[in-house]
């Protein structure tokens, strides 16, 4: 009897008791220690807190750099002049009285080395023609009565003019010291200019009617054109002095 009520206090302290609770019962004078262990469904709270996302490497924005192919220099195109230079004598002329100029300081070294750097084969063949004439002339002349010299006093040189008025009165630039095709192009002539122009010969007797004349002759030159975009060269006539004469008039005797 004392057993069964034993068994049934403690089937109602297990009811009675909160989980995870121990209860020792006793029993006699011996003490019986027996530890039920009863465990409720544990229901964990809802969690708020959201997974981490799965990693994903950062995207890289940086571009490529793009690649740089050498490129041929481009071929050479004449820009044309402007109009006025063809047409306005140019600066070079405005301190001289003289029909070509000597000293330039506009002239278009640059565009003429890549133009005969390009049209080359063309451009010797029109050279050549001009540029190969013989002008080894004599330009020591005697000086002294015992053996010859000349009635009107001159100035004989020879020049390489960059610019000068052709027949046609145009204003033209002339090839002249240009390096281009590992050479030194240039057109050298020869010019005379008369001292005295228009005056009487010296060591001529005043009863003759003398006068000292100047006299030209026409020299072929290869000019640059710069409104030709196809060959802008070309071979133009100039008219240069070339030598200073005197002109004795008509000579009657009166008896």
């Amino acid at each position: 009897m004392a057993m069964r009520l034993l068994v049934s206090l403690v089937i109602v302290a297990l009811a009675s008791a909160d989980v995870g609770s121990h209860v020792s019962i006793s029993h006699g004078g011996a003490k019986h220690a027996v530890t039920y262990s009863a465990h409720r469904p544990h229901h964990a709270p809802p969690s708020y807190h959201h997974p981490a996302p799965a990693y994903q490497p950062r995207q890289s924005y940086h571009k490529p750099a793009p690649a740089y192919h050498h490129q041929p220099a481009p071929a050479y195109k004449p820009t044309p002049a402007p109009y006025k230079a063809s047409v306005e004598p140019p600066a070079c002329s405005v301190n001289t009285t003289k029909a070509w100029c000597l000293e330039d300081n506009e002239y278009p070294t640059y565009e003429l080395k890549a133009a005969i750097e390009y049209h080359y084969t063309k451009f010797r063949n029109l050279y050549a023609d001009v540029a190969d004439l013989n002008t080894e002339l004599s330009v020591e002349r005697p000086t002294t009565l015992e053996e010859e010299t000349y009635l009107c006093p001159s100035d004989t040189a020879y020049v390489r003019p960059l610019r000068a008025i052709n027949t046609e009165g145009k204003w033209r630039v002339i090839i002249n010291n240009i390096e281009a095709h590992y050479e030194t192009l240039t057109q050298t002539t020869r010019i005379e200019e008369c001292l005295t122009s228009g005056e009487a010969c010296p060591l001529v007797p005043a009863c003759y009617e003398t006068k000292c004349l100047q006299k030209s002759i026409y020299h072929r030159f290869v000019v640059y054109d710069a409104y030709d975009q196809y060959f802008p060269f070309a071979v133009e006539t100039f008219q240069l002095p070339a030598s200073c004469a005197c002109l004795v008039g008509a000579y009657t005797i009166d008896h």
